[in-house]
């Protein structure tokens, strides 16, 4: 099973996402506008689809291509089509 290789840029994403939702937090304490929240709400989960995808397509460029080079990949392939269903319910 291979992993995220670390110049991937995804921690650097991740740690912004964190402070994003540290901030809704705030505004959630702060009893700010509910138009607000829901903005910075939707704007992490974008931020995080992006990451899913980023993830999504490392995934599909080492470990599915391998697995179809090696002629393993329906396996592969069905459980990449189970996160994809996941994803986009």
């Amino acid at each position: 099973m291979a992993t995220v290789p670390k110049h991937s840029g995804l921690l650097p994403r991740l740690r912004r996402i964190e402070g994003q939702v540290r901030g809704i937090s705030r505004m959630v304490e702060e009893r700010r506008y509910c138009i607000d929240i829901i903005q910075q709400l939707t704007a992490v989960r974008r931020a995080l689809d992006q990451v899913s995808l980023k993830v999504m397509n490392g995934h599909i460029n080492t470990c599915v291509s391998t697995a179809i080079r090696k002629r393993e990949g329906k396996q592969k392939i069905g459980e990449l089509m189970q996160t994809i269903h996941r994803f986009v319910k």
